[in-house]
C-alpha cells in the first residue's frame, strides 16, 4: 500500500530543514491521517515504503541523526521535497 507524505509541521514554524519537521500529514488508497516525525520514523524502520508526489515521486528516507529524522532521497542524492509541501 502506498504511503503519500502530503504536508508537513515545522518547530518553530519560521524553521525551514529537516530536521524541525515534527509532524507529517499522509494519505494512503481510502485515508489519511497524521503522525509525529518519530512515528513515521519507526513506521519506515517497519519496512514501510513512504513517498512524496512529484516527477518523479520521491522516496522518504530516515537520517540517523540525534534524534533521527526524515528526508526525500532520489537518483541517489538528498534532496528537499519534505520542504517544499504544505505546512498544517
Amino acid at each position: 500500500m502506498a504511503t503519500f507524505i502530503t504536508h508537513i509541521r515545522l518547530s518553530p514554524p519560521n524553521m525551514n530543514d529537516h530536521e524541525h519537521i515534527t509532524h507529517l500529514r499522509w494519505e494512503q488508497p481510502g485515508k489519511t491521517g497524521h503522525t509525529t516525525r518519530q512515528g513515521i520514523v519507526d513506521f519506515i524502520k517497519e519496512g514501510n515504503r513512504v513517498w512524496v508526489h512529484g516527477s518523479p515521486d520521491a522516496e522518504v528516507a530516515v537520517v540517523d541523526g540525534k534524534p533521527p529524522y526524515v528526508r526525500t532521497h532520489a537518483d541517489g542524492y538528498w534532496n528537499n521535497n519534505l520542504l517544499s509541501l504544505p505546512r498544517f
